[in-house]
């Protein structure tokens, strides 16, 4: 993409490149879909047990909206100052230094989307299992989900492109519909959602806090779109939008779920499940309102894996085009596709799936994902105050409240982390550590001055 890249003399992937056919939709699409998965559906059922304010809840979700809405205008800039896929391993190559975004690459490539796919498969597989039982197991189902969408994703940019639109539009189309039945047919409770005197106590306790980082695992994902920024049609200009457009949507669904649970289902009857998607849908429709709810988590499930299929590979293939050592993903088929960084990724699943040692590795990359986000954000500032003159397309509106505020809050999730997981937050920086040593024992392209150098450098 021009001057403004860090790397070196042409490479495989440059040579193959096709021209860019992903529209501002289908990116949007792919940042929906990867940020509704089972995440909201699970929730709020720690939440209610020690927050009972409807009024709090909800405000609970609309924060969390508005700070990845804050990740996302700041990423905005960066993508359209810094267009290239990769997502943090472009950004932070070019902000700090090559070895820096090495790492955050490192860990996309290996755990970081495998294992959130491993947990949808084995969701969907589950879902799956529940409403039509005896077909097989959860596990074989999750990866017949896997490797089938994987082989989609195999045929060509365009059909990839095609599934992403219809499995996403069939999943907002399932969540609205829901969401509408369930105001209609549903036994309003006695809360209300108008703020009360015991709000601010609610608010302002650590019971509102540790909720907020659970709500914003569930909005990860705000960043999809800058992972595959090459693949996208102007993409200094789509790609902040689908960022913006994508958080807003996810937003507005996140909060009228969870208005809808509230207001249809008591409280006691949430406090503590992890299905409580399925307990509200039994308890609005009754016992088939569950098998209905199932359905549409495990549809949903679908969008949220092919989204991650898609966008995980682009990670191994950008560093393959930087690391002669890693120059067989940076290849693409006359599709457009990175055939080996796909079946790479597909095969590390099946690994986790197989192991069943997703869920674990899920904890300990956690740490290391904010922190590679924080990282991303803080370098909006960076850039800034380093490169003044830096052409920005796009320049983050609020700036600088919006970085601070995600900066603050991400800033204590990871002290939350630390304090709460302290094994799992040293293993995930044990893996960044991984990724610099192997960084630093591979042969790196020469410097070409006609390609630009490295802002880090």
């Amino acid at each position: 993409m021009g001057k403004s890249q860090s790397r070196g003399e042409e490479n495989p992937g440059e040579r193959q490149r096709k021209p860019a056919a992903i529209t501002t939709f289908t990116a949007s699409a792919i940042a929906v879909a990867d940020m509704v998965g089972i995440g909201v559906f699970t929730s709020l059922g720690f939440q209610v047990i020690d927050i009972t304010s409807a009024f709090s809840v909800i405000l609970l979700w609309i924060v969390g909206g508005v700070v990845a809405l804050c990740g996302a205008l700041s990423y905005a800039e960066l993508a359209a100052a810094l267009p290239r896929s990769g997502g943090e391993y472009n950004f932070l190559s070019r902000i700090y230094h090559p070895a820096v975004g090495f790492m955050a690459g490192w860990l996309s490539a290996t755990v970081g989307f495998a294992a959130p796919i491993a947990i949808a498969a084995i969701a969907f597989g589950a879902y799956f299992n529940g409403v039509a039982p005896g077909i097989a197991s959860p596990l074989w189902l999750g990866l017949v989900a896997a490797w089938g969408i994987a082989l989609v994703h195999l045929t060509g940019l365009k059909q990839g492109s095609n599934f992403q639109n219809a499995s996403t539009i069939l999943k907002i189309l399932f969540i609205i519909g829901f969401i509408i039945a369930g105001f209609s047919y549903g036994t309003p409770q006695d809360i209300s959602f108008a703020p009360s005197s015991v709000d601010l106590s609610h608010i302002t306790s650590a019971p509102f806090f540790i909720g907020l980082v659970f709500v914003m695992y569930s909005y990860s994902g705000w960043n999809a779109s800058t992972y595959i920024m090459e693949e996208v049609h102007d993409p200094q200009r789509s790609v902040p939008r689908s960022l913006l457009m994508a958080t807003l949507i996810v937003l507005v669904l996140y909060v009228g779920l969870n208005a809808l649970f509230l207001y249809t289902t008591p409280m006691d009857q949430m406090a503590g499940k992890v299905d409580v998607a399925l307990v509200a849908g039994r308890h609005i429709f009754g016992q088939t309102g569950g098998d209905i709810v199932g359905a549409l988590i495990c549809f949903g499930l679908i969008a949220t894996i092919s989204a991650m299929t898609w966008i995980g590979p682009r990670v191994t293939k950008v560093m393959g085009e930087d690391l002669p050592v890693l120059g067989i993903f940076a290849r693409q088929t006359k599709n457009g596709v990175p055939a080996a960084a796909i079946i790479l990724q597909t095969l590390i699943v099946t690994a986790l799936i197989l192991t069943q040692s997703f869920e674990r590795v899920v904890e300990y990359i956690q740490f290391a994902i904010t922190l590679s986000s924080f990282l991303a954000v803080l370098g909006v500032m960076v850039l800034r105050y380093r490169q003044p003159d830096l052409a920005r397309p796009y320049r983050t509106w609020g700036y600088p409240v919006t970085p601070i505020i995600f900066l603050l809050v991400t800033g204590f999730m990871m002290a939350y982390l630390l304090a709460e997981r302290p094994l799992e937050s040293v293993a995930g920086l044990a893996t960044l550590l991984a990724g610099l040593a192997v960084y630093a024992l591979s042969p790196k392209r020469k410097p070409d001055a006609s390609q630009g150098v490295t802002i880090g450098e």
